[in-house]
């Protein structure tokens, strides 16, 4: 597992296998939100296992399937919803991490300076910059 710390409430991580969760909810994650619709890849395990074994570990499981490269403000909207609502620490995943990044990112607009965004994610590996624009945008 590649869990990459954004901030103190939340990480982000490349798709998890179900034997992942063991180790999410021992790890002190509370809630784990999925960013990836079912069957988007042959090798992605179901995300019913994903949530079932979540509620094993008294973890809240939340799905917002986003389609990759395809992110609209209604799924920041409903990102950071997700966030403002869930318990602490957060664990999120996608296929690479990716897509829970951009979404944290520009759900974080309207809070913190676009540079601090864009510096935070890259301390994680992620590259904001392709998205600036659309982070300065939730200023507004």
């Amino acid at each position: 597992m590649d869990v990459r710390k954004l901030t103190d409430s939340i990480s982000v991580s490349p798709q998890v296998a179900v034997d992942d969760i063991q180790s999410i909810a021992e790890a002190g994650f509370k809630t784990v939100i999925c960013n990836r619709p079912n069957g988007e890849s042959d090798d992605q395990p179901d995300l019913a296992l994903i949530e079932s074994e979540c509620q094993k570990f008294g973890l809240t499981y939340v799905s917002q399937p986003v389609i990759s490269g395809n992110i609209s403000d209604q799924d920041v909207d409903a990102f950071d919803q997700f966030l403002a609502k869930a318990e602490t620490p957060i664990f999120a995943f996608c296929r690479t991490g990716t897509r829970c990044t951009m979404l944290w990112g520009m759900a974080e607009g309207s809070r913190a300076s676009t540079q601090q965004i864009i510096d935070t994610a890259a301390a994680a590996g992620y590259d904001l910059n392709g998205i600036k624009g659309r982070i300065e945008a939730r200023k507004q």
